[in-house]
This record gives C-alpha cells, sequence and structure tokens, in this order.
C-alpha cells in the first residue's frame, strides 16, 4: 500500500540547504520515493495553518520510508538537513 511523507520547511540556510536539495533526490527514488509536490505555494482554504515550504513524496510502503530515513547513506544528509531548515515530517498510509 502507498505512503505519503509530508514535510513541512522552513530554510534557515539557503546555501547549505542546496546542498542537501540536491544529493537527497537519487536517495529517495533508491528506496522508492518520488515527488508529488515540491515547494509549491500553498493556499488555506480553512483553517490557520501556514506550512509555508510543503513537500509531499509517495513511496511504496511506510517500511520504504523507515528504510530510507534510517538508511547509513541518508545519515550525513539528514544531519546537513537539521542545521539548515527547520522541519516538521509526517508519515502516513494511503488507502
Amino acid at each position: 500500500m502507498s505512503a505519503y511523507m509530508i514535510v513541512q520547511l522552513e530554510v534557515t540556510d539557503p546555501d547549505g540547504f542546496a546542498e542537501y536539495r540536491e544529493k537527497v533526490g537519487p536517495q529517495i527514488a533508491k528506496h522508492g520515493g518520488k515527488y508529488l509536490v515540491r515547494g509549491a505555494e500553498v493556499e488555506n482554504l480553512e483553517g490557520d495553518w501556514n506550512p509555508g515550504r510543503l513537500v509531499v513524496f509517495e513511496f511504496p510502503s511506510i517500511d520504504d520510508i523507515r528504510r530510507w530515513y534510517e538508511a547509513d547513506e541518508y545519515q550525513p544528509l539528514l544531519a546537513l538537513r537539521e542545521r539548515t531548515a527547520n522541519t516538521t515530517l509526517s508519515i502516513v498510509e494511503g488507502v
């Protein structure tokens, strides 16, 4: 069953984050993930949530997301993202 990773980002170091953005795509693809939304403008129709930069990925399963997130090769990029952006990252199983 497909699973989705929803990421809310506030980039605090654009130059450092550019390196993350350049390198993370191939790792995500290696685990079956693909971008569905990549930093598009968000328009609220209800409520007061203002996510700013929003990215949505689709993976084959939640296990694939976890394998990517926990992979040894991703850990240096995770540290880079944590230094260059404030992030909220959630995963959810599709229907």
